[in-house]
């Protein structure tokens, strides 16, 4: 069900009906969905609903675009599970409102981990020299059974690197062609990888 934000006009222009049949027409449409998949009464209900949403996600979003993704999100939330709402247990415009204040929070979330993702790779300086200086001391380490247990408790990006550098040969140029990824993501990857060997390794790193 795809509507427009940008077809509807203001809140008072959206009003379903003035205070106090409001709420009780609120419940009727939800009704009409959860019973009949009534598209003239979730029209309705997206012409209250839609700049209110709207003008929230742009205070938490800081994004029309994203704003205008949480009212489509939240009103295809409304469409899908109007059948949960019992006008006894609250009121329509709550339980609007916490579909929509929920769909925000999962968005945010995932803003913040694809920003963790992101940082988690190019933290890391990615001058040769400075990011590569413990390779020479790891090279016979690495050959120990003892670490592969150790390089093997990696996460797999980072397994992938220590394993395409030190065991299979590759430079960094080849391995950075063969997984598809910036070269200065091998650099970093690899630098943090070293970093955790050692402290797995502890004293072990200089026997």
């Amino acid at each position: 069900m795809q509507l427009s934000i940008n077809n509807f006009g203001t809140d008072k222009e959206n009003s379903i009906a003035t205070q106090p049949q409001l709420a009780t027409d609120l419940c009727v449409c939800l009704d009409l969905v959860a019973q009949h998949k009534d598209k003239k009464a979730f029209t309705e209900l997206f012409h209250f609903f839609a700049p209110k949403i709207k003008r929230f996600g742009l205070s938490k979003l800081n994004s029309d675009a994203m704003a205008n993704e949480l009212v489509q999100d939240t009103m295809t939330l409304v469409w899908k599970k109007a059948h949960l709402f019992h006008s006894s247990k609250g009121a329509a415009t709550t339980w609007v409102y916490t579909l929509m204040r929920n769909t925000c929070f999962d968005t945010l979330r995932k803003i913040k981990h694809k920003d963790e993702i992101s940082l988690s790779d190019d933290i890391w300086p990615t001058d040769a020299e400075e990011a590569l200086a413990d390779e020479a001391d790891f090279k016979d380490h690495l050959l120990n059974e003892k670490v592969l247990s150790y390089v093997d408790n990696l996460p797999l990006a980072q397994q992938s690197i220590i394993k395409g550098v030190y065991y299979q040969e590759l430079t960094q140029e080849q391995l950075a062609k063969q997984l598809g990824i910036p070269l200065g993501t091998v650099k970093s990857r690899l630098r943090l990888a070293l970093s955790k060997l050692k402290q797995q390794m502890g004293d072990k790193y200089h026997d």
